[in-house]
């Protein structure tokens, strides 16, 4: 078992012993997933700490979703759940890039895109390809996309 996999079977056995619902049913929920995900396909296979980690980003991005669903849906009670579930989960990830930061590194990439030749609008998915590695589990992907298109317009 995964370091990553079996430290979120330790957290779910502490939070059943504390009788914390919403971080157990949380945890039970991801750990749900992950195992989904190594039953999935031809035959089962054991997920490395990164793919255990690509499985809680995943489940943390149905979270916020959710949340602003239900947000939006006018359900603020189920909003606010969907929101605990998504900070427990962040717990597990990664420290998610400032915009400052993020706004650095896709700088550099436009500038390395642009010494390659690619220039204006098109250059996105040149540059996209340079600074998804960088960031990759430190910064949603609309966040990145958002920031390239930024600074190729700009």
């Amino acid at each position: 078992m995964t370091t990553l996999k079996s430290k979120l079977q330790e957290d779910l056995n502490a939070a059943i012993k504390e009788r914390n619902e919403l971080r157990s049913s949380t945890l039970r929920l991801t750990l749900a997933a992950i195992t989904k995900e190594e039953v999935a396909g031809k035959e089962k296979r054991e997920l490395s700490d990164d793919d255990v980690l690509k499985v809680i980003t995943k489940e943390a991005k149905k979270r916020r979703e959710a949340a602003d669903a239900f947000a939006q849906g006018g359900r603020p009670e189920q909003a606010e759940r969907e929101q605990a579930e998504g900070e427990v989960l962040a717990a597990y990830l990664p420290k998610q890039l400032s915009d400052d930061e993020l706004n650095a590194i896709v700088a550099q990439a436009v500038e390395e895109a642009k010494a390659g030749g690619a220039e204006g609008p098109r250059a996105m998915g040149a540059v996209m390809k340079i600074v998804n590695p960088k960031v990759a589990g430190q910064a949603e992907g609309g966040r990145v996309a958002a920031a390239v298109k930024k600074l190729l317009a700009g």
